[in-house]
């Protein structure tokens, strides 16, 4: 009897480098209990591995401002690019693509980032990576059956913890930033004002005001774009 060949299992590294390819990057994995809350496969299977993917600095500008969604004027266009991305890279490796956006209810993107790589929460609530610092996201994530091999998460010191001034606390223009937490409303205020434009130009004060990963700060195109849609999303949930 013929001994039919077994299935290719993904792989991690080619993954990575497509998602690289597409202006995203792989943001770590993790095996998921069912603590994590991480969706049953649409087969009804358990996800044995689940991939974060993401953003590293400005380097997926780019490849969006080139895409058809961000010439459309039509609505959310960074997660319309997202999806279709995603979607195509899960069919190809036999996973399912799941989304922090699209709620309620909204998946713990959150928690997963942190079982996935060294990242923990800073003091404007955004989680801080110890080189990358605030100027990283999750996009996305890959589902998979299949038990991938995972390099281990090494446990790092938050670069919060060492920093006595921090900041972050003092930059914003009308101390949205406390250490009891963030008043949108008096962020969104300041931006509806008109004395707002450095921040809608540059990008939020607080986080540029933090020392880590200085060389990763969003490009100037990336940073407004980020800010508008941050503004006209509170004003449309107003």
């Amino acid at each position: 009897m013929p001994v039919l060949p077994q299935p290719r299992q993904p792989d991690v590294a080619v993954i990575g480098e497509a998602l690289e390819a597409l202006g995203l990057a792989l943001r770590g994995g993790f095996h998921p209990e069912p603590r994590d809350g991480v969706p049953a496969l649409p087969d009804g299977r358990p996800a044995a591995t689940l991939l974060l993917a993401g953003t590293i600095g400005s380097r997926w500008w780019d490849a969006f401002a080139t895409a058809p969604e961000a010439a459309d004027g039509l609505p959310d266009p960074l997660d319309r690019w997202t999806r279709r991305l995603l979607a195509a890279l899960a069919d190809a490796h036999g996973a399912a693509a799941l989304y922090p956006f699209g709620g309620p209810p909204y998946l713990p993107f959150q928690r997963w980032a942190r079982r996935a790589e060294p990242v923990s929460p800073s003091p404007l609530g955004m989680l801080i990576h110890p080189e990358l610092g605030l100027w990283h996201a999750y996009r996305g994530a890959l589902a998979f059956a299949e038990r991938l091999a995972l390099a281990p998460v090494a446990p790092v010191a938050s670069p919060c913890d060492s920093c006595a001034a921090k900041p972050c606390l003092t930059a914003c223009p009308v101390g949205a930033f406390t250490a009891s937490g963030y008043d949108v409303a008096a962020c969104v205020a300041h931006l509806d004002s008109g004395h707002g434009g450095a921040c809608l130009a540059a990008g939020c004060q607080a986080r540029l005001a933090c020392p880590v990963g200085v060389e990763y700060r969003y490009a100037p195109p990336a940073a407004a774009f980020h800010m508008a849609a941050f503004h006209r999303a509170q004003r449309r949930g107003a």
